[in-house]
């Protein structure tokens, strides 16, 4: 794991290489996360594929700049990207947020995408969508005495269950910082989030999935995530339109909730279908 800045659309953009013997995939996480989302998929992925994790603007340790969230601006971040690692043509995706920026650039910017793998990115962004998240944005901004009450405080939220594991936490690491007072906060701030959300809804995804011409693997988790009470992020009548709109689209369902099916077991069956995903024959040809 190698930790690397490049300048990119005016900001510094911080992404982690993992290494990897076989085809570079560049993944983008969800909202409110960091690219250490994908650290379970990474050693799942063993040395298949070498996966880029990237932090995207205002989050982890990218740049944070006051304004600038929309998802063109996201895109030309990674379009930058892209271009520092000498790929004309690249497998992009994400998850949930990352999910839709891929969906983004596969539509914008056809000629830069070989293949896209979603992970349980919805396209229907509505009111029940952002309360079902809002858990995880609430955490924004706030201040805690320690690391310790930062984590006790994340393990309360209402889809874990009890679930935890090594790779989960060191996730929730990556994403605080320490004040000089000992106190910690996210690194990620509320207004900037509050203008990504903006910018993806009343969007037009499924005109977007129709101009998308190559492949798409989209994988969902199947188990409720939210509030009790809660459906699974990424509905499965959802999914299937989803699919129906793409021109070539293939969907896998995981065991697991929106955030506990990126680590632990339940990642190695993504790792297998995406390896097998982006190592086809066809995806081999320029």
């Amino acid at each position: 794991m190698i930790s690397e800045f490049i300048d990119t659309n005016g900001i510094r953009l911080h992404y982690i290489d993992h290494g990897g013997n076989g085809p570079i995939l560049v993944m983008t996480h969800g909202l409110t996360a960091n690219a250490h989302s994908f650290d379970g998929l990474a050693k799942a992925l063993g040395l298949e594929v070498r996966l880029i994790a990237v932090d995207l603007r205002g989050r982890g340790l990218s740049d944070k700049p006051d304004t600038g969230y929309a998802m063109e601006d996201h895109a030309a971040d990674i379009l930058g990207l892209l271009d520092h690692l000498g790929l004309d043509r690249a497998f992009i995706g994400g998850h949930s947020f990352g999910g839709l920026l891929t969906y983004h650039i596969a539509a914008h910017h056809p000629e830069r995408v070989r293949r896209c793998v979603i992970m349980d990115a919805p396209i229907e962004v509505d009111e029940a969508i952002l309360e079902q998240i809002r858990p995880s944005m609430e955490r924004l901004g706030r201040v805690l005495p320690s690391w310790e009450d930062y984590i006790d405080t994340v393990k309360q939220q209402p889809y874990f269950e009890d679930w935890w594991n090594p790779e989960i936490e060191s996730y929730y690491r990556a994403d605080v910082r320490e004040n000089d007072d000992g106190t910690v906060q996210s690194r990620s701030n509320p207004n900037h989030i509050e203008e990504a959300v903006t910018g993806i809804i009343g969007v037009p995804w499924i005109e977007y999935l129709e101009r998308i011409e190559v492949p798409v693997l989209v994988i969902r988790a199947t188990r409720p995530f939210g509030p009790p009470g809660s459906p699974p992020l990424l509905a499965a009548d959802q999914a299937r339109r989803m699919i129906a709109g793409l021109s070539d689209g293939r969907l896998v369902e995981i065991d697991g909730n929106h955030l506990t099916f990126l680590f632990g077991e339940e990642i190695r069956q993504s790792a297998r279908e995406i390896v097998e995903f982006i190592t086809e024959t066809s995806a081999r040809n320029p």
